[in-house]
């Protein structure tokens, strides 16, 4: 599963991430934009608030089930096919590095119709082009309810591109990833 979030990224994820159980079976790689000279404490802040194991990932790491993975300050982290992480500083795509869609466009080529990706709340379109990319390898597209959200221009460019994503609350989305595990 991955997930994609800017600003208000911390209130939505403290819906979502804590509510996975410890014995979540999916693998979670998530990315929240942070500004690159700034240390990134997600990873922490996540740790003490989650009952899976939550850390920011080591190029050519395998990704392991019931794993919940930041990406690092300026680092776009990808899945490569054998299903590891990778890290690369190529260039800043949507005005970010980590980019929502540099990772949920190459998850989407790993994991095909077996892939989660939700975009939620943030203040631009990052996120768009990845969740269309979910949906077109056959995955499920999530979008956190623009009504709902912080900061409703992401989730609303997401919904753009991919009119059949479902747009849910964060509970909703919450469910039905606790769904998809069983």
């Amino acid at each position: 599963m991955v997930l994609g979030a800017s600003a208000g990224a911390v209130q939505a994820l403290s819906r979502i991430l804590p509510i996975l159980p410890p014995d979540y079976p999916l693998p979670v790689l998530v990315v929240v934009h942070v500004p690159p000279q700034r240390r990134n404490v997600l990873a922490a802040l996540f740790a003490e608030k989650c009952r899976l194991a939550v850390r920011e990932p080591d190029d050519k790491e395998p990704i392991a089930p019931g794993t919940i993975l930041f990406a690092p300050p300026d680092y776009h982290m990808l899945i490569e096919a054998d299903r590891t992480v990778s890290l690369s500083t190529e260039g800043p795509v949507q005005f970010s590095r980590p980019s929502i869609d540099v990772l949920f466009e190459s998850a989407a080529d790993a994991y095909g119709a077996g892939l989660i990706g939700a975009v939620l709340t943030g203040a631009n379109h990052d996120g768009a082009e990845g969740l269309r990319a979910v949906a077109e390898a056959g995955g499920t597209a999530f979008v956190e309810d623009p009504a709902e959200a912080a900061y409703p221009v992401m989730p609303s460019a997401a919904l753009a591109l991919t009119p059949r994503a479902e747009s849910l609350s964060l509970a909703a989305i919450a469910q039905r990833l606790l769904e998809a595990a069983g």
